[in-house]
C-alpha cells in the first residue's frame, strides 16, 4: 500500500504511547496523562484500521500463493474475490483517517440561512432549504433548535438562524456554507418563465465559554416582545433578547423561547460562534493565509450550488462533474448524497495536498 510506511509511524506511535500510560511518572501527573491519553485516543482508530487492513492484505497474499494448486484454486478465487474489494474499501478509510483532523469536526454548529437576490422568491427558497436541512438533521438523529426568524410578506423567511447539535454536525456540513442559487419558474409567474433567485448560508461552528470568553462589561442586553409566533405571550412579555457585542458591534437577537432566560443562552451560542469566525478571519489575514468566505453579497453571480427545479437537477459548481438529477428528492431531506460527496471531494483535496 501506498502509505503503510507512514502508517507503520503512526503504529509504532501508538505503541509508545500506550507504554507511557504505564508510566509512573506520568500517572502521577494529571495534565500529562491526560495529554498522552488523548493522542492515543486520536491514533486508536486509525491503528485499529490498518490492523485490519494487514490481516485481510495477510489472507490475500496467500489465497494468491494458492491458486496455482490445482485443488485450492477454486477456494482461493473466491477468497480474492471476497478481499480485494474488502481492502479497496480498507484503504480508502485509511486515507480519511490520516487526514489532518479539523479540531471543530466533532462541535454543533450555528445555521445561518438569508435571502439574497430575487425578493419573495429567494424568500421561499430560504424557508425550503431550512426545511431540507432539518429533515436532514431528523435522519442524522440531531436537534435543531431555532434561535430567531424574519418572515417575508409571501410565507417564506428573510432571515433563520438555528443551532444544530448532534454527532459530528460540523464535520457533515461544513461545506454548505455559500451562495446557494435557485433557477424555477415562481407560482406568481404567470407567462412561465424562469427566475434565479439566491440564498446565502453560513455554517459556524458552536464554541464553548472557555473557547470564547465574553466579558460581561462589553455586552449590552436589551430586552424586547417576541413578534413571532409564540401563542398569548407574543407581543406581551419581554422574553425576547438582543446582546450587542460593544468591541465588535456584533449583534444577536434570540426570541425563539417563551423564556427570557433560554432566549439569552441561545443568543450567546450564536455570539460566541460569530465572535470566533471573526477572529478566526483576522488570525488568517495576519498570516496570509488565504479562505474562501461562506457568504458573499448574495448576488446572482456567486454561487456554490444551483438548484434547477425544470431539470430536476442540483449541481455543485466547487466539485468537478458534480450533477445529480434528483433535486425532488434532496429537497425533501434526502441531501446526503450530495453533502457526502462534496465532503468526499474535499477529503480528497486535502489528502493530495498532505502527500505532496
Amino acid at each position: 500500500m501506498q502509505y503503510a510506511q507512514k502508517l507503520d509511524e503512526i503504529e509504532k506511535k501508538y505503541a509508545a504511547l500506550e507504554l507511557s500510560m504505564a508510566d509512573p511518572a506520568i500517572i502521577s501527573d494529571p495534565v500529562e496523562y491526560r495529554k498522552v491519553t488523548k493522542l492515543r485516543s486520536d491514533l486508536e482508530e486509525i491503528v485499529g484500521k490498518y490492523a485490519e487492513w494487514k490481516q485481510a492484505n495477510k489472507d490475500f497474499l496467500e489465497a494468491k500463493q494458492m491458486i496455482t494448486d490445482p485443488e485450492l484454486s477454486e477456494m482461493a478465487s473466491e477468497e480474492i474475490s471476497r478481499l480485494e474489494p474488502q481492502l479497496a474499501k480498507f484503504e480508502d478509510e485509511l486515507k480519511l483517517l490520516m487526514l489532518p483532523k479539523d479540531p471543530n469536526d466533532d462541535k454543533d454548529i450555528v445555521l445561518e440561512i438569508r435571502a439574497g437576490a430575487g425578493g419573495d422568491e429567494a424568500s421561499l427558497f430560504a424557508a425550503e432549504l431550512f426545511r431540507m436541512y432539518t429533515r436532514y438533521a431528523e435522519l442524522q438523529g440531531w436537534k435543531v433548535e431555532v434561535t430567531s426568524t424574519s418572515e417575508s410578506g409571501a410565507g417564506g423567511m428573510k432571515e433563520i438562524m438555528a443551532l444544530i447539535s448532534g454527532k459530528k454536525v460540523f464535520a457533515k456540513l461544513k461545506y454548505e456554507g455559500g451562495v446557494h442559487r435557485v433557477q424555477r419558474v415562481p407560482a406568481t409567474e404567470t407567462q412561465g418563465r424562469i427566475h434565479t433567485s439566491t440564498i446565502t448560508i453560513a455554517v459556524l461552528p458552536e464554541m464553548d465559554d472557555v473557547e470564547v470568553h465574553i466579558e460581561p462589561k462589553d455586552l449590552r442586553v436589551d430586552t424586547f416582545c417576541s413578534s413571532g409566533p409564540g401563542g398569548q405571550s407574543v407581543n406581551t412579555t419581554y422574553s425576547a433578547v438582543r446582546l450587542t457585542h460593544l468591541p465588535t458591534g456584533v449583534v444577536v437577537s434570540c426570541q425563539d423561547e417563551k423564556s427570557q432566560i433560554k432566549n439569552r443562552e441561545k443568543a450567546m451560542r450564536v455570539m460566541r460562534s460569530r465572535l470566533y469566525e471573526i477572529e478566526l478571519e483576522k488570525q488568517l489575514a495576519a498570516s496570509g493565509a488565504e479562505r474562501r468566505t461562506m457568504v458573499g453579497t448574495g448576488d446572482r453571480s456567486e454561487k456554490i450550488r444551483t438548484y434547477n427545479f425544470k431539470d430536476n437537477r442540483v449541481t455543485d459548481h466547487r466539485v468537478p462533474g458534480l450533477t445529480l438529477y434528483q433535486l425532488d428528492q434532496i429537497i425533501e431531506g434526502a441531501v446526503a448524497p450530495l453533502i457526502e460527496a462534496v465532503n468526499g471531494y474535499f477529503n480528497a483535496e486535502k489528502l493530495k495536498q498532505q502527500l505532496n
